[in-house]
């Protein structure tokens, strides 16, 4: 009755990424977690979901339903984190089918072969895959995994509602309920203990031990795990069953404790998967992103005030502002030696004992630093760019407008011991917000690395529907007009659109829910779970070009604006300000019509990339520029312009007036206004990106800084080459903004 109620769910999963699942479209996504709490509640139903899953796979390969794969083979995964306890049967049939997946086109091959590495590990070590994530997640201190994560939920005041905003902060706090680190420690000696023993395991027993013993205990007993686990995971460790006698071993002594009278018997109970480190913002400094992850990486940060973090960032990055405040820079202080340079003349431990350190002298021993601060050369400076950008060491593909992540190098496989997974959410307003602190970081970290040799970065977006969409002097943006990157990705991935843009109208729905009365008993939270399960699984980045523009304005004496989007630019008339102006406009609009004159130069986008330059002269009322296509066939790497202009009709009855919408396909384009008349300009839907009186702009790709800065330094020594040369030959050199899902592209 299980099997068949597990098999009939899974099977209305696959009908719901075919489109035709009866259930209101606002009910998508909740087949998979549905799912997934059914195995949280009764973890021994985990083998009978794996042998499910597996065999759908199997089916979906033979009768080659490609798209059935990816999304079974995250649920799969997604469940042997969390199952207690596998036969090995089924472990070496997930790992045969995940190897099949080496012979098919990206990504099947590329996340084939990470979960294939990944099962490799867990058969070796039972329980590594659990153990990491919530190490990881949860900031737990292990020196043999020293790796830290944390999600940044960053939302924009002015787009969601305070609603919205408050059903968010309140979910995100609720889901940090009852997850202390002694908890975590002690789910991961139990998961590790069931996953090697299986039935041999007093899951009840170590429970009740471990809630008896003190915190020194549990952390004693959870490192002496954590060093089975991660031994038994190296390659050339000791033979499996020596693992299993480590833990047993670990398992006695952590029962010996147990106080009379408990039970030390008991089956398989199962561990749930805590919910990881999520931090709500609300979004309100442009460069808030950059010093909350800065706080990231250098928690001791947090002493500084408030007015020292609100400083603006210069142009040596962040390290000077937060290291420049006062309450930071008390080590930096220049005071009078009095020591010999000699290190046996430093302080004896009997003075150091009266350290605020005492029970450890030896780390509050005085050690000195080299006085000397190497700078590094361009080409390490480079290698730590690249291996931080979007395309590090490939060159971005010309002819696909979504474009897959690069395959991990040996370059991009630094030690960067923290992982920061950004959340966005809102419309395509908030994207534009991202690609324009995106470009500025990039820019900064060229100057001078700071964050990208640190932190491994990854963005991640639920789109979510405002209330009361903004709009431009035009009818009313629909909600599908405002969230076009939303659904690019769901088309390019159907996981994605099953799971991350139901959400795009559930979210207002649950925020205005009125809360019971067991919410806070009962820590089954949608919104929550949802962001774990992409953040965790969604590891294939989708990229986006990223556009640079120049406005000249009709003052001379004002300085062009330089800016960068993600979606669309939109330009339109603008009214006169002065009388007379206004009195020259309605003449010239009764003779030559409404609008003005433009020339537009443009380089026109073909698939022979062969540059071929044009030119038109036209009156018009206003343009639109898309750097989203509408759909799959429009899949060129390019901006698809629409310009209204204004035909000119003279008959008996007099002249009269029409519109005819002229497109074009271009990456590169320059728009001047032959009257000098000025017009407005609209970033990425977003009213706050507004410029007025311009009357000329230069749109092209935006390139990548570092691409920019090596090219310099090229240039300097070979003046009368004009092409790239050397490193700079190999070097991506559009910036991409990488934003993950699950599938990233499928071919």
């Amino acid at each position: 009755e299980v099997e068949s109620d597990i098999l009939r769910r899974v099977r209305t999963l696959l009908r719901e990424l075919d489109g035709h699942h009866p259930a209101c479209q606002s009910d998508r996504g909740m087949l998979r977690w549905t799912l997934h709490k059914k195995i949280d509640q009764n973890p021994s139903n985990s083998s009978v979901v794996v042998r499910i899953l597996v065999k759908e796979l199997e089916r979906a390969e033979r009768g080659d339903f490609r798209h059935y794969i990816i999304p079974l083979l995250h649920t799969l995964m997604y469940t042997l984190i969390q199952a207690p306890c596998i036969p090995d049967e089924l472990w070496g049939r997930v790992y045969d089918f995940c190897k099949k997946l080496l012979t098919l086109p990206r990504p099947f091959c590329t996340i084939g072969l990470d979960y294939a590495a990944r099962l490799k590990v867990e058969r070796a070590a039972p329980g590594a895959l659990y153990q990491r994530m919530v190490i990881s997640e949860q900031s737990l201190k292990s020196n043999l995994y020293p790796y830290q994560e944390k999600i940044f939920l960053f939302a924009d005041p002015d787009l969601l509602s305070e609603a919205i905003c408050q059903a968010l902060l309140s979910d995100t706090e609720a889901a940090q309920v009852s997850q202390s680190p002694r908890v975590c420690m002690c789910y991961v000696i139990i998961h590790a203990m069931e996953a090697a023993l299986g039935e041999g395991c007093a899951s009840s027993g170590l429970k009740a031990s471990l809630q008896d013993m003190p915190m020194g205990e549990v952390e004693h007993w959870f490192q002496q795990v954590v060093a089975a686990v991660e031994s038994a995971g190296q390659e050339g460790s000791a033979e499996h069953g020596q693992h299993i006698a480590r833990l047993e071993e670990i398992h006695q002594a952590v029962l010996s404790s147990l106080q009379a009278g408990n039970d030390a018997t008991g089956g398989l109970q199962g561990t749930p998967l805590p919910n990881p480190n999520i931090s709500f913002h609300l979004w309100t400094e442009d460069e808030q992103l950059w010093k909350e992850l800065g706080l990231f990486i250098r928690p001791g940060w947090q002493s500084c005030q408030p007015d020292c973090l609100g400083q603006e960032l210069d142009t040596f990055g962040m390290q000077d502002i937060i290291s420049g405040c006062d309450c930071c820079q008390q080590s930096r202080f220049s005071v009078l030696s009095t020591d010999s340079g000699i290190e046996r003349d430093l302080p004896l431990p009997a003075e150091e004992s009266l350290s605020p350190c005492g029970t450890e002298p030896e780390h509050c021993r005085l050690h000195r630093k080299g006085g000397i601060k190497k700078k590094p050369s361009a080409l390490e400076s480079v290698v730590f760019l690249q291996a931080g950008c979007s395309g590090a060491g490939l060159k971005p593909p010309e002819k696909l407008q979504r474009s897959p992540g690069p395959t991990l190098g040996p370059t991009a496989q630094l030690q960067r011991l923290h992982t920061a997974r950004v959340v966005l959410l809102g419309d395509d307003r908030v994207l534009g917000r991202l690609a324009r602190a995106y470009h500025s970081w990039r820019k900064r970290e060229t100057r001078r690395a700071f964050l990208t040799p640190r932190l491994n970065l990854h963005f991640y977006y639920i789109p979510v529907a405002a209330e009361q969409p903004s709009t431009w002097d035009h009818p009313a943006t629909g909600q599908e007009e405002l969230c076009e990157v939303g659904a690019y990705l769901g088309r390019a991935d159907p996981w994605y659109q099953s799971n991350i843009n139901s959400l795009c109208h559930m979210i207002p729905k649950l925020a205005t829910m009125p809360s019971s009365p067991s919410k806070h008993l009962v820590p089954d939270l949608f919104i929550t779970d949802i962001i774990a399960y992409y953040t965790r699984m969604g590891t294939q980045p989708v990229c986006f070009q990223l556009y640079a523009v120049k406005l000249f304005f009709r003052d001379p004496a004002q300085e062009p604006a330089e800016e960068v989007f993600l979606t669309e630019l939109r330009t339109q008339v603008q009214d006169s300000s002065s009388p007379r102006e206004l009195s020259l406009t309605k003449k010239k609009t009764t003779l030559d019509g409404p609008g003005i004159e433009l020339t537009v130069r443009y380089r026109k986008a073909v698939l022979s990339a062969r540059p071929k330059e044009l030119a038109l002269s036209l009156r018009s009322t206003g343009l639109l520029m898309k750097a989203i296509p509408a759909d799959q066939a429009e899949d060129l790497v390019c901006l698809k312009v629409t310009i209204t202009e204004i035909i000119r009709t003279n008959n008996l009855s007099g002249r009269s007036f029409s519109t005819v919408a002229n497109s074009l396909r271009t990456q590169h384009i320059n728009i001047r206004s032959t009257e000098q008349r000025p017009f407005m300009v609209c970033l990425d839907k977003d009213s706050r990106r507004r410029y007025r009186n311009v009357i000329s702009m230069e749109v092209s790709p935006c390139l990548e800084p570092s691409y920019c800065l090596q090219r310099t330094r090229t240039m300097k020594s070979s003046l009368h080459d004009t092409e790239d040369v050397g490193l700079v030959k190999y070097m991506p050199k559009s910036l991409l903004l990488p934003i993950n899902t699950f599938a990233g592209v499928i071919q």
